[in-house]
């Protein structure tokens, strides 16, 4: 696997995901905050001195910025070999009648137009390879809201259920080319999620958590390596990830305090 990933570029939107790789590769970078980026960068760099980091301040809700991004990548970057769109987020917990209008529209944007966004930018360069066959991976990261609505996530839930459908359409649409498409759908995972889900309350969002063991970013990157690490004939399509506490997206065991 690590042979097959060497000199790769790969591309990870909303990059606070901190993918785990054998170092020997190219990773560029996006997300909203730069500063976040830029450790990130530093501490890959120390760990993986053989790795090459760009990291880019982007909105991928923007159609506009990512064509221009794209366009204007550095020419060892410009190849990209495996784009991960892990870029989205979650607001509030609003039930209809009273989901806030500005909430319903970022999920939106960011959660289902970033995606396609960033796929149609990338796509084109990756199907251009090997004669018009195409060679590629492009890793979708959904989530359990996807496939199982709950109470209180019904925008969540129906922006990430698109997301899982986009994935599966454009694997069918994409069979007569060797790009890849993959899907991964992650349960419980302790990241800055919940705190931007609550806006900003951090003891709300260490609730959610509370009696719980998640996942950690580490726990899904390493799936996406697994997936995009096999031979290219092989498409990991589908994978659902839980932690041992979680059997679904509302059905949860707590440890008591």
């Amino acid at each position: 696997m690590d042979k097959r990933l060497q000199g790769k570029t790969i591309l990870i939107t909303g990059a606070s995901l901190r993918v785990l790789q054998p170092g020997g590769v190219k990773l560029v970078l996006t997300a909203r905050r730069l500063d976040v980026l830029e450790q990130i960068a530093a501490d890959l760099a120390a760990q993986f001195p053989n790795t090459k980091v760009l990291p880019v301040q982007l909105d991928v809700s923007s159609s506009a910025a990512v064509r221009s991004f794209v366009g204007s990548l550095p020419a060892a970057f410009q190849e990209i070999d495996v784009l991960v769109n892990n870029a989205g987020l979650v607001r509030g917990v609003d039930k209809a009648p009273a989901i806030k209008e500005e909430d319903l529209d970022v999920r939106f944007a960011n959660n289902i137009h970033g995606l396609i966004h960033m796929t149609q930018a990338v796509l084109p360069r990756m199907l251009a390879r090997n004669g018009g066959a195409g060679a590629g991976d492009i890793v979708n990261i959904g989530s359990i809201a996807g496939r199982e609505p709950y109470v209180g996530g019904g925008i969540y839930c129906a922006t990430k259920a698109a997301v899982r459908s986009f994935t599966e359409s454009l694997r069918k649409e994409l069979t007569a080319t060797r790009v890849r498409v993959i899907g991964v759908d992650p349960g419980q995972v302790e990241t800055e999620f919940s705190i931007v889900r609550f806006y900003g309350d951090k003891a709300k969002a260490d609730a959610v958590y509370a009696g719980c063991d998640p996942l950690t970013p580490e726990d899904v990157a390493e799936s996406i390596v697994f997936a995009v690490g096999r031979r290219e004939n092989v498409v990991v399509a589908d994978t659902l990830l839980f932690p041992n506490h979680q059997a679904s997206a509302t059905i949860m065991h707590r440890r008591s305090a």
